[in-house]
């Protein structure tokens, strides 16, 4: 406790919450889209196209994969804090253009870019709050960065209920087309985020650089103050030892993308990547996605969908306090192992109650209960842990490569389940995933390490250590 009462607890939480708010964009714009979808497809008129409704609703998906490819790489060179306020920018434009859409391939195109926006903020938030926070409370404040993704989540799902006018049950396409709804209320769910990717704009200028980043670019001095006003000038002259210690171990062994793919990080690199794309092969993001038609196949309308949605929502920010309570306490590794189980159970018995027809309310039980596993566990801890593995000279490097395969898993998921869906049926397509989530359970069990409680540096010594005796 003595040593927390060191830090200057406000200065910290200021520039990870601002930091953070790359997350809440991020949270709003990937869902936005599944509130939207009902509208934009009946007057785009690709309502009974499944290619193209896989397109429109995956192709931000190939804009995150471009935005997280480049994101490390352009971290490393130009800084942390100058790619977040880039996106800020970006995801402002995209949000406004994607609202604005006039015809399908401008509209496709639009989130194509307001993709990029999210890529570049879901590898560079986290990267940045775990560099600039005290290893005693790292684990919470990443897992921050997920709870402002879970709110922006929900904020898109409230704002989504709010604009749209009650549809009634069976109403036809010609009833949608002329409504609100399908000429301008869609259009609105999309600008509305223009209000706080302008705030996270303006914020994100007063936010420091990442002083591991200065250190690594021989900043020393500059680093030095960020440090100090984080925790006093003792506790930045031991960072700073640390990060020359470490920095002056890496230039001899080359440059960060041949590190990153040399035999003696290839096992921590398998970790990451096979963490983050089962973070998406778990299959929670599809009932975000693709809500209408999981809803609709368990008996409810457009509006009663639409309610459904924010529920979930909620369950989504009420387990992620869970994530933030046990994160420095239980840890990473059980979380992970909780949350894949957990999944693998409740996907079962969704899987079960759709080959049986069961309706109603058992299925939203059941949904809001696949949603908290995910929230507690899979969701936030995969950033932490893809923050903390790996050495501070290619973790930006590591996190594009990362965050990369995540976009491309995640573009595989929304991609295919339209065609699951119709092939397999939603019950077989939930069974699927089952499978996949005891198959990440096994593993997590097997191969990942923890790392609650250890500073960045101590992690990269004992990953490190033990990738070279094997």
């Amino acid at each position: 406790m003595n040593a927390m009462k060191n830090f200057n607890q406000l200065f910290v939480y200021f520039i990870c919450l601002v930091s953070a708010m790359g997350g809440l964009l991020f949270g709003y714009d990937w869902v936005v889209i599944g509130g939207a979808k009902p509208f934009y497809e009946v007057y785009f008129n690709i309502a009974d196209n499944e290619t193209m409704q896989a397109l429109a609703m995956s192709i931000a998906l190939l804009g995150c994969l471009m935005g997280a490819t480049t994101a490390g790489f352009l971290a490393d060179r130009y800084g942390r804090k100058k790619l977040l306020v880039f996106s800020a920018f970006i995801f402002f434009v995209s949000s406004w253009a994607t609202g604005a859409s006039a015809s399908v391939p401008a509209f496709i195109l639009a989130r194509f870019v307001g993709g990029m926006a999210i890529g570049l903020a879901a590898d560079l938030s986290p990267m940045y709050i775990a560099e600039v926070a005290p290893a005693h409370i790292r684990g919470k404040l990443v897992t921050l960065n997920q709870l402002t993704i879970v709110l922006g989540i929900l904020g898109a799902q409230v704002v989504n209920m709010l604009i749209a006018e009650p549809v009634p049950a069976g109403a036809a396409s010609a009833d949608i087309l002329n409504s609100w709804n399908g000429q301008t209320g869609w259009r609105w769910m999309f600008w509305a985020v223009c209000v706080p990717s302008g705030a996270f704009f303006l914020l994100s200028m007063f936010i420091p650089e990442s002083p591991r980043w200065l250190a690594s670019t021989q900043r020393f001095e500059q680093a030095q103050k960020v440090l100090s006003s984080i925790g006093g000038e003792k506790y930045a002259t031991s960072e700073l030892e640390s990060y020359r210690k470490t920095g002056d171990a890496s230039h001899s062994e080359g440059g960060a993308l041949s590190l990153l793919f040399s035999s003696r990080m290839r096992k921590v690199l398998v970790i990451g990547i096979v963490v983050a794309m089962f973070q998406q092969w778990s299959g929670t993001n599809v009932i975000f996605n693709y809500a209408q038609e999981i809803f609709q196949a368990a008996g409810y309308g457009i509006s009663d969908v639409l309610m459904n949605i924010v529920i979930t929502g909620i369950a989504n920010l009420v387990f992620t306090f869970v994530a933030i309570y046990t994160v420095d306490r239980l840890g990473r590794k059980p979380l992970m192992m909780i949350g894949s189980i957990g999944l693998a159970g409740i996907y079962t018995l969704l899987g079960l109650s759709y080959f049986f027809e069961f309706k109603g309310f058992i299925m939203i039980v059941f949904v809001v209960l696949a949603i908290g596993f995910y929230a507690m566990s899979l969701g936030p801890i995969t950033w932490v842990l893809l923050a903390e593995i790996f050495p501070n000279r290619v973790r930006g490097v590591a996190m594009a490569v990362c965050t990369a395969a995540l976009w491309i898993a995640s573009f595989l998921l929304t991609y295919t389940f339209p065609f699951l869906n119709s092939g397999l049926g939603t019950g077989g397509t939930f069974m699927l995933y089952a499978v996949i989530c005891l198959c990440g359970f096994m593993f997590i069990l097997r191969h990942i390490p923890e790392t609650k409680g250890k500073s960045l540096e101590e992690l990269e010594k004992d990953l490190l250590k033990d990738r070279s005796d094997d």
